[in-house]
């Protein structure tokens, strides 16, 4: 059997918390590939924002990320 992408692991990362939690910090993603250097890794979640995987969240203060069209603030952002 193949080895997961680092795609497939981050999103089944963040389905698997789904329950709890939809926003994560980069350090929380950072921490699936522990044999990664935080440039890459940065590199890597920024790219799965630009494709759309991805969505960045701001409070203003802090940065997170989560899964399109999820979590409380979903519908009054007009996401679907």
């Amino acid at each position: 059997m193949s080895e997961k992408s680092p795609k497939e692991i981050v999103v089944e990362f963040m389905q698997s918390k789904a329950k709890q939690k939809s926003k994560f910090y980069f350090n929380d993603l950072a921490a699936l590939f522990p044999d990664m250097k935080q440039r890459d890794a940065k590199k890597l979640i920024n790219q799965l924002v630009n494709e759309g995987v991805l969505v960045y969240w701001s409070s203003g203060s802090t940065t997170m990320y989560g899964l399109p069209g999820t979590g409380k603030q979903a519908g009054a952002e007009g996401e679907e």
